[in-house]
C-alpha cells in the first residue's frame, strides 16, 4: 500500500465518523518555543489549552514534522527520519476512550477492501498505565484496558508500562492525562519474544492514543507531576507514524526504502555506483542522503532559505549534509539537481505546493550546493593538513586556531568538521573555537550576501576590523569629517581607488546608517577636494563595522584620506518617518488584537513600510480600518519619541518589546513612544515625535505563513499620492459608470451581480452541450477485449466540467463493461478523466492504474479510486498517446 494511499485512507475513515478534515500546518507554524513543527499535535495545541475555539470538535490530520536532535542517528536505525508524518484524529470535548480505541481498531485491524489496513489482529499489542504510578490512577489506566479487552486485545498483550512511557503531558502546567501505545509484532526475525517490554525493535510503535483528561499544576519531570483537578471536558490527541506504517505494510525493513524515499536511494546508487545492501558504510550513507533531500525540500516549500542562523542553518546542514555524502559515495559532480527532483515527483502527490514552489526551492537548492562545493575544495584540504599536523605531532586534538580558521576563512561548517574530525579519530578544541569566534559570531546573513551578489571572503574585514569599532555618529549627525581606514574591492584589500569603480570603504567614524532592524541603509555621498563618491548601500558585514558601497564619480581616493561625509537628509527623514511609523503600526495592532500581535519581521525604507506580525486569523476590513485610525491618532496626537541606552533586563522589566530570534546585548537602545505606549529595543533612526510622520495609510493585508499576518502601508508624502491616486481612480470610475462617488458601491454590486447571473447561464449552457454528446459518445464505444471503450478528445473542456461529462457517457454504457477516457484542457494545460463501470471494474479494470499510464504522456501524472480517477499534464501533443496507452493497458488488464 502507497504512503499517499496509507494517509488518504486514516483521513477518509475519520472524516466518514464526523472529524472535520484539516490541512498540514506549515513546519515553519506560529510557536516561539520551536523551530518547526516537531510533533502532530502542535497545531492543536491552543485548542488544548483553551486559549482558541477548534474548529469542530472532531478534527482529524497528516501533519508534516520536522525533529533534528536525533540527527546523527539517521541511516543508523530503522525508525530516525528527520522529516516525518503524523496521522492525527482529535476530540475537544466530544468522544473519550471508548470511541478512541474502536477507532484505532477498526482502522489497523479493518479488511483493506473496507478501508482498513488489514494487520492481523494477533500481532496487535498495546500499552497501558500500569496501577500503582501516581496516586490519581491506583489501578492504572484500568478503564483503557477495558475498553481494549472489549475490542477483542487478549489481556496477555495488554502491557503496563510506567508514566515515561504512558502518561503525556506538555511539560508545564497545563492539560495531561495516561495514553495507550499501539505496536505491531514484526516476528522472531526482528527479536525476542515478550511484547514491547522485552523488545521495541521487534515490537514497533505505530499509534500513541493520549486520554487528556487533568490539569496538572506542577510539573517536575515526565513522571514527576501534581493533578490539580480533572478537565472540564476530556479531550483525545493522537498520532499515528506515517512511514511507520508504511514500511510495514509494503514489506520493507525500514523508513528509507518506503516508495515515499527509496527512489532517491535508487538514483544516489546509480550515480555512485554503489549498490544498495552490498555495504553497511554504504548503506547509512545513501539513507542519509534520501532522508535529508526529503527534509529539506519540505523545509524549503515551506519558506526555509539556507543561512547561518536557526531553520536556515539546520536546512543548510541537511543540504551540506546530503552533498557530503554523495562525495563520500565516490561521487564528485553536482547531485542535488539529479536528486531533488526525485524527491519532488514522489511528494507532490499528498502535497502539491510541491510543485508550486519548485522554481524558488531548486534555484535555492542548486546555489547552496555551488557554495558548499567550492567550500569543500578548499577546505577539505586544509582540514586533511590539520589532520596530518596532528598526527606527526602525536596530538589527538585539532587546535582551536585551525578549526576557527576553517570556519572562518573557508566558510567550512563547524558541525561538518566535528564530523570528520570523528571519522579520523581525533578530538576538536572547542573551548579554543568558542574563544575565537567571539567577535564572528553575528556574521552577515545570507541575505545581506545575495544582496552584494555572493558570499565575500571576510578576511578583507577581519584586518580593518582589528583596527577598533566604526563609530556610528548617525542618531545625532548627518555630517562630519573622518579618515578613510580601507578599501575593499571583490573580496581584498586595495590601497585606492579611482573614477567609474565600484568598491567598498571602510571609515573611521560614519553618520551612514547601515541596513539593519528591518531598516534601508542611508545614501548620500563621501567626498574631498579632488575626490567623490555616490553612497549605494551600507552594511555591517562584521560586529563592529561598516562598510560603504560606493561609486566613485570623480577622482581618485586612497587609505588614509581625509573625506566629508553627506547622508541624504531628505531620504534619511523619510526613512525615520516609515521607521517610527512600523512601531506605530506594532503598538496599534497590540492594542486592538492583543499582546499575541508579536512582531514577526518588518521592512522599511523612504515613504514605505511592511510588518509583519502573529496572528491566526486576517484583518477583518473593519479591523483595518481600526488599526488605520489608531495609528493616525497616534500621529496626531505628536507622542514624543525618545531612545534610551540601558541593561537589557531594565528593558524587558519595563515591557519593551524584543524581536524573537535576535540576538542582543547586555546594553541596549530602547525606543520609546508615548511612553509605556509602544516600548522596543531598536537600533534604527526614528523622528522626535510622531506628529513628523504626517500620515500613515495601509494598502494591503496578506498572510505571509502559517500564523503570520503582513501589513503595508505608505507614510508621510507618499502616503497622500497614494491617496491622490486613489481619489483620481474612484473619480474615473464614477465619470465611466455616470454616478456620484458614493453611489459607485452600489452600481459595482449590481454589475458583479449581473455578471456572475451571465456566467451561470453560460455554465448551463456549457452543460447541456456537453451532456448532448455523452450520447453520441456511448454510442460509438469500440470493442477491447469484451469492454466498451470511449476513449475521446474534448477540446476546452476542463475541471469538473471533464469528470461531468465522463460520468454521464459512463451512465449510458448501462449495465455493460465500460471504461471511459477523455482527454481535454486548454492549450498549455491538460485534463485527463477516467471512469469505469461497476461491470468493468469486477473484470479488473482500475481507473486510478489507467489514469496513472496515461497522464506521463500528456507531461503529467494522476490517480484516484478504481470507479474514477483524475490527471493532467502540460503537453496536449500527447493526448492521442495517452489514449492509446489507456486502451492497450485496458486490453492487457482484461487478458
Amino acid at each position: 500500500m502507497k504512503t499517499a494511499e496509507i494517509r488518504q485512507r486514516f483521513l477518509d475513515f475519520f472524516a466518514e465518523r464526523g472529524h472535520l478534515v484539516q490541512p498540514s500546518a506549515s513546519l515553519l507554524y506560529n510557536d516561539p518555543t520551536l523551530l518547526f513543527v516537531n510533533a502532530g499535535m502542535v497545531p492543536m495545541k491552543p485548542y488544548f489549552l483553551g486559549s482558541e475555539q477548534p474548529p469542530a470538535p472532531r478534527v482529524t490530520t497528516v501533519q508534516k514534522c520536522v525533529r533534528t536532535l536525533d540527527i546523527e542517528e539517521v541511516g543508523k536505525t530503522t525508525r530516525h527520519g528527520t522529516f516525518f508524518q503524523m496521522n492525527g484524529n482529535f476530540s475537544f470535548g466530544d468522544y473519550f476512550k471508548a470511541e478512541a480505541i474502536r477507532y484505532a481498531w477498526d482502522l489497523v485491524t479493518g479488511p483493506v477492501d473496507g478501508g482498513g489496513f488489514g494487520f492481523d489482529p494477533d500481532r496487535i499489542w498495546v500499552t497501558v498505565l500500569g496501577p500503582g504510578l501516581h496516586p490519581d490512577y491506583p489501578d492504572g489506566d484500568a478503564e483503557a484496558v477495558a475498553h481494549w479487552r472489549s475490542v477483542g486485545v487478549p489481556a496477555e498483550h495488554i502491557q503496563p508500562r510506567g508514566l515515561k512511557d504512558n502518561y503525556w503531558h506538555m511539560g508545564v502546567p497545563g492539560p495531561g492525562g495516561p495514553c495507550s501505545e499501539i505496536y505491531v509484532d514484526r516476528g522472531p526475525e526482528h527479536g525476542r519474544d515478550g511484547g514491547p517490554e522485552a523488545d521495541e525493535d521487534r515490537f514497533l510503535e505505530i499509534w500513541n492514543l493520549v486520554f487528556m483528561q487533568q490539569e496538572l499544576s506542577e510539573v517536575r519531570a515526565k513522571d514527576d507531576f501534581d493533578v490539580a483537578r480533572p478537565l472540564p471536558e476530556p479531550n483525545i490527541d493522537t498520532g499515528m507514524g506515517l512511514e511507520r506504517v508504511a514500511f510495514l505494510l509494503q514489506g520493507v525493513d525500514n523508513l528509507y526504502e518506503i516508495d515515499e524515499v527509496y527512489p532517491v536511494i535508487q538514483r544516489a546508487s546509480e550515480l555512485s555506483g554503489r549498490r544498495y545492501g552490498a555495504d553497511p558504510e554504504d548503506d547509512v550513507r545513501l539513507r542519509v542522503v534520501a532522508d535529508h533531500i526529503r527534509s529539506a525540500l519540505m523545509l524549503m516549500t515551506d519558506g526555509v532559505t539556507p543561512g547561518n542562523e536557526a531553520r536556515g542553518y539546520v536546512l543548510r546542514r541537511l543540504l551540506r549534509r546530503s552533498v557530503r555524502a554523495m562525495r563520500l559515495l565516490g561521487v564528485e559532480d553536482r547531485v542535488l539537481p539529479e536528486l531533488l527532483p526525485v524527491s519532488r515527483d514522489l511528494m507532490s502527490a499528498s502535497y502539491p505546493e510541491v510543485t508550486g514552489a519548485w522554481e524558488r526551492v531548486s534555484q535555492n537548492a542548486y546555489a547552496e550546493e555551488d557554495a558548499f562545493r567550492r567550500t569543500l575544495t578548499a577546505g577539505t584540504q586544509i582540514f586533511d593538513q590539520a589532520v596530518s599536523r596532528a598526527r606527526g605531532e602525536r596530538r589527538d586534538t585539532l587546535a582551536g586556531d585551525q578549526v576557527f580558521q576553517l570556519h572562518d576563512t573557508y566558510g567550512f561548517p563547524y558541525d561538518l568538521t566535528l564530523e570528520m574530525a570523528s571519522e579520523a579519530g581525533l578530538q576538536v578544541d572547542r573551548e579554543g573555537f568558542r574563544t575565537l569566534m567571539e567577535e564572528q559570531r553575528d556574521r552577515a546573513k545570507a541575505d545581506a550576501k545575495a544582496k552584494k551578489g555572493g558570499a565575500v571572503d571576510t578576511e578583507a574585514y577581519r584586518g580593518l576590523r582589528g583596527a577598533g569599532e566604526t563609530t556610528f555618529l548617525g542618531y545625532s549627525d548627518l555630517s562630519g569629517e573622518t579618515t578613510v581606514r580601507g578599501i575593499v574591492a571583490d573580496g581584498a584589500n586595495r590601497p585606492s581607488a579611482g573614477e567609474g569603480e565600484l568598491v567598498e570603504l571602510v571609515l573611521e567614524q560614519t553618520p551612514f546608517y547601515p541596513e539593519s532592524g528591518g531598516q534601508d541603509a542611508d545614501t548620500g555621498e563621501i567626498l574631498s577636494d579632488g575626490f567623490r563618491a555616490e553612497v549605494l548601500d551600507v552594511q555591517r558585514p562584521l560586529p563592529g563595522l561598516i562598510t560603504h558601497r560606493v561609486r566613485v564619480t570623480f577622482g581618485e581616493v586612497t587609505v588614509g584620506a581625509r573625506v566629508r561625509t553627506q547622508v541624504d537628509a531628505a531620504a534619511r527623514m523619510d526613512s525615520c518617518r516609515a521607521h517610527s511609523a512600523t512601531h506605530v503600526v506594532h503598538a496599534a495592532l497590540r492594542q486592538l488584537l492583543g499582546p499575541t500581535a508579536v512582531q514577526a519581521g518588518s521592512y522599511n525604507r523612504p515613504g514605505y513600510l511592511r510588518f509583519d506580525f502573529n496572528a491566526t486569523q486576517s484583518l477583518t476590513p473593519g479591523l483595518r480600518e481600526e488599526v488605520e485610525g489608531v495609528s493616525n491618532e497616534a500621529i496626531r496626537s505628536d507622542l514624543q519619541v525618545t531612545a534610551t541606552e540601558m541593561g537589557l533586563q531594565q528593558a524587558k522589566d519595563l515591557g519593551a518589546m524584543a524581536m524573537f530570534g535576535e540576538k542582543y546585548g547586555d546594553v541596549v537602545r530602547m525606543v520609546e513612544m508615548g511612553g509605556p505606549w509602544s516600548r522596543e529595543l531598536c537600533g534604527g533612526t526614528h523622528v522626535e515625535s510622531s506628529a513628523q510622520i504626517g500620515l500613515l495609510t495601509l494598502t494591503a493585508e496578506s498572510s505571509v505563513g502559517s500564523g503570520v499576518r503582513r501589513v503595508e502601508a505608505f507614510v508621510g508624502a507618499d502616503a497622500f499620492s497614494h491617496l491622490a491616486r486613489e481619489r483620481a481612480m474612484v473619480n474615473n470610475l464614477a465619470d465611466l459608470l455616470k454616478v456620484q462617488p458614493e453611489q459607485l458601491p452600489e452600481r459595482v454590486e449590481r454589475l458583479v451581480s449581473s455578471l456572475r447571473a451571465a456566467e451561470k447561464e453560460i455554465a448551463a449552457v456549457r452543460t447541456a452541450q456537453l451532456l448532448a454528446r455523452a450520447d453520441d459518445f456511448a454510442r460509438e464505444a469500440t470493442d477491447v477485449a469484451g469492454t466498451a471503450f470511449v476513449g475521446r478528445r474534448v477540446e476546452g473542456v476542463t475541471g469538473g466540467d471533464l469528470r461531468t461529462l465522463a460520468l454521464d457517457v459512463r451512465s449510458r454504457l448501462g449495465e455493460r463493461p465500460g471504461v471511459v477516457a477523455l482527454v481535454g484542457g486548454s492549450a498549455d494545460k491538460v485534463a485527463l478523466v477516467v471512469a469505469t463501470t461497476a461491470a468493468a471494474r469486477e473484470r479488473g479494470s482500475d481507473a486510478g492504474k489507467l489514469v496513472g499510464v496515461g497522464a506521463p504522456r500528456v507531461g503529467g501524472r494522476g490517480g484516484g479510486k478504481a470507479d474514477v480517477a483524475q490527471g493532467g499534464g502540460t503537453d496536449p501533443s500527447g493526448a492521442d498517446a495517452a489514449l492509446a496507452a489507456i486502451e492497450q493497458a485496458l486490453a492487457g488488464q482484461l487478458r
